[in-house]
């Protein structure tokens, strides 16, 4: 079932939070924006990255603008703490969705909602973004718990849950929230050390909940953005291809989880993908990893953009 999205005039996603930042950077360009070290005429303001992720995602049709948050990014403070930094009006969020529910995308939920103005905001969440307790597992005798996400804590911070499985609008069609997404290439198979309990039985933790946002620039194509991507990049844009009909891809960014030993297999088939499927943008970002990044960079060099915390990007038709 083809869901449609709004080919809108321009998006532009500010990163309230990534794992990178560097304020000497002089990289700007129609498409990026840089954090400024400057406050009040002087250098002396300063951005905190972080091992997160959250942005602002703001889409423009016409001569209207509407925003979303898309993650809250990891500690408590952090994206608060560069909202503010940079001076970013949160009044108009209008909506926010969850790409999964581990800490390092909810833990600043709280404090970002206290800057939005709107009560009972929408999350859009898939449910098993719920799963508790979830743990990282080092070996048989260590098992490293991960925060619970729960329904309180959304309760709490003032939101409205929405948990769906399927594909679902935010902002009347102009941005598409993937809900769960198909596991169907043969290298992207997930983090063999996460797992959870269910009724007191150990399971391997798929990351059922993983999902992404979507938007359509005008005669450009979909961007797609993720937050971890466990599904895999790949599942992931292939599968907004299928249910948006569309299958041009404009601009590809988000964690595409490709660090560790685990998953170093797996980077040299996502770059020959990503090359496949000719994005004009590819922007590798929080969990992706050092060394899959410096990868992306040398194989789409023309593609490539390194993004950091406070930076903005501008997609336009």
């Amino acid at each position: 079932m083809i869901n449609p999205i709004n080919a809108v005039d321009k998006v532009e996603i500010l990163t309230l939070q990534d794992n990178y930042i560097d304020l000497l950077s002089r990289a700007n360009s129609e498409v990026i924006s840089r954090a400024m070290p400057i406050k009040n005429g002087e250098l002396s303001n300063s951005i905190l990255a972080e091992h997160g992720f959250s942005s602002v995602v703001t889409v423009t049709r016409g001569d209207i603008s509407r925003s979303i948050l898309f993650d809250f990014g990891y500690s408590a403070f952090g994206a608060a703490f560069n909202a503010d930094t940079l001076d970013v009006d949160l009044k108009n969020i209008e909506a926010a969705a969850l790409s999964h529910g581990h800490m390092d995308h909810v833990g600043g939920l709280s404090e970002l909602m206290k800057r939005v103005s709107k009560k009972g905001l929408n999350l859009v969440v898939h449910p098993a973004a719920f799963r508790n307790p979830r743990y990282l597992k080092a070996s048989d005798d260590l098992k490293i718990k991960t925060p619970n996400f729960t329904r309180e804590k959304v309760k709490e911070a003032g939101m409205h849950l929405i948990e769906t499985e399927d594909p679902y609008p935010l902002i009347d069609g102009d941005v598409l929230f993937l809900g769960g997404i198909p596991r169907l290439t043969d290298f992207e198979k997930g983090s063999p050390s996460l797992v959870y309990e269910e009724n007191g039985e150990e399971k391997w933790d798929d990351i059922a909940e993983d999902s992404s946002i979507v938007t359509h620039v005008k005669g450009k194509g979909l961007l797609v953005l993720s937050g971890c991507a466990h599904s895999g990049i790949i599942n992931t844009v292939n599968y907004a291809k299928e249910i948006s009909g569309i299958h041009d891809i404009f601009a590809v960014m988000g964690g595409f989880h490709l660090s560790g030993a685990d998953m170093a297999p797996v980077i040299g088939p996502t770059i020959q993908a990503l090359k496949e499927i000719d994005p004009a943008y590819v922007i590798p970002t929080h969990c992706t990893g050092r060394d899959a990044v410096m990868q992306i960079e040398k194989a789409m060099p023309d593609r490539f953009i390194l993004n950091m915390t406070g930076t903005r990007l501008t997609f336009s038709a």
